[in-house]
Formats: structure tokens, sequence, C-alpha cells
């Protein structure tokens, strides 16, 4: 089994202030209004730093990162 690790917006808690996407832009982009717009993959190992950062500076909470479980062919 692999463990990855995904970003969630809640879409009602957040104010579209954008610290999320200056911080990591390589999975988080704006819409028109502000709001991030979060890449459907799991984030990269080379980023968990950055997206934990990201979650933790999240001025309404509406950001954070949800562990994923895959099973792996034997």
């Amino acid at each position: 089994m692999t463990t990855g690790a995904r970003l969630r917006v809640d879409p009602i808690a957040c104010d579209g202030r954008g610290f999320c996407a200056e911080i990591l832009p390589e999975m988080i982009t704006l819409d028109d209004w502000g709001f991030p717009i979060i890449r459907e993959a799991d984030v990269p190992a080379g980023l968990r730093a950055e997206a934990g950062e990201a979650v933790r500076l999240c001025p309404m909470l509406a950001l954070r990162l949800d562990r994923t479980h895959r099973h792996t062919p034997r």
C-alpha cells in the first residue's frame, strides 16, 4: 500500500485571498474571482512541505491535506 496526500478546499470557508496559490502554484491556480482551483492529483513528495505550509497559513482554515491510500498490486 502506498500513501499520498491531496489538497482539499472548503469553498464555503474560503474567502479567496489567494495565499495558497502564491505558496503552491504547482498545485493551485485561482479563478477569475480569486478562489482556488486545486489540481486533482496527489501532492508530489517534493511539494509536501509547501502544501503543509499553504494549509498552515490559510487565514480561513479552508485548506486541508487529506491522506490517500492506494493498494499496490503484488
